[in-house]
């Protein structure tokens, strides 16, 4: 008797998700978790760390965690090898990112520095990184989460929309190079959710009520509609999708802003 459901699991894999101690990281940490993973979780804080580890043990999951900053990539890259070893990784989310809401004639060069070696720079090491441990297995999955301001113009600072835009790009690409080796490259692009990002944005009510008239479904997104995504994208129900880019708006991209 045929059975598709198994697919939407990920027990016996291991994911390794950037930021994923706040908002989005979280959520995305915390539906592996469920969908069975064993997670690494990678944060500048320790004390979310400690949070969360201890959170999702309790749930039963195999969780293990490394302190940095990602746009000290190098050092990143070194640990998680340290915390790996001779396992493989099935997984691999970046979604650490940052953004300065700078006018266009007031970016500074440390701050597109800053945005654009966590936003782009980190991420497409990452990717370099995941990749050769895949493609010794023949398998994996990237999940890259952009934004829908890497795709229609927003007041949200022109170098955060060029990252974004860029992570867009990079996933196509690299899918395009990759795929020969059964590594799919995908990413997610949300428009609002409550994160630490927006958490000064949504208090202002103006601000609110000209997402919800920007947005077919009239609310702001729920972390929870987010995290199916990324589990989605991460098991084997998703294994004929590469390249692409998912926009979790709210229907907010078919405008065309």
């Amino acid at each position: 008797m045929e059975t598709y459901l198994p697919s939407f699991h990920l027990e016996g894999k291991t994911a390794v998700i950037t930021g994923a101690t706040k908002g989005i990281g979280r959520a995305i940490s915390i539906s592996y978790a469920e969908a069975g993973a064993n997670v690494i979780l990678i944060s500048r804080t320790k004390s979310d760390l400690d949070q969360l580890k201890t959170d999702l043990e309790m749930r039963g999951t195999n969780v293990q965690t490394i302190i940095g900053d990602v746009q000290q990539y190098k050092e990143i890259i070194k640990r998680v090898d340290d915390v790996i070893g001779d396992r493989s990784i099935d997984v691999w989310v970046n979604n650490a990112g940052m953004n300065i809401r700078s006018e266009a004639e007031k970016v500074t060069e440390e701050e597109w520095d800053q945005i654009i070696n966590t936003n782009m720079k980190s991420a497409f090491f990452f990717s370099q990184y995941a990749a050769k441990k895949m493609k010794e297995q023949e398998y994996g999955k990237i999940i890259n989460i952009s934004s829908v301001a890497g795709h229609v113009a927003l007041r949200t600072g022109v170098v955060y929309a060029m990252t974004k835009a860029a992570l867009i790009q990079m996933t196509k690409t690299l899918s395009l190079e990759w795929g020969k080796y059964g590594i799919r490259v995908n990413a997610i692009g949300p428009w609002y959710f409550p994160t630490s990002l927006t958490e000064k944005l949504l208090q202002n009510e103006q601000y609110v009520q000209d997402i919800v008239d920007r947005t077919p479904l009239k609310r702001i997104g729920e972390l929870k509609e987010l995290a199916g995504t990324a589990v989605f994208l991460a098991t084997e129900a998703s294994d004929y999708i590469t390249g692409q880019t998912i926009f979790v708006d709210g229907g907010m991209t078919i405008y065309g802003f």
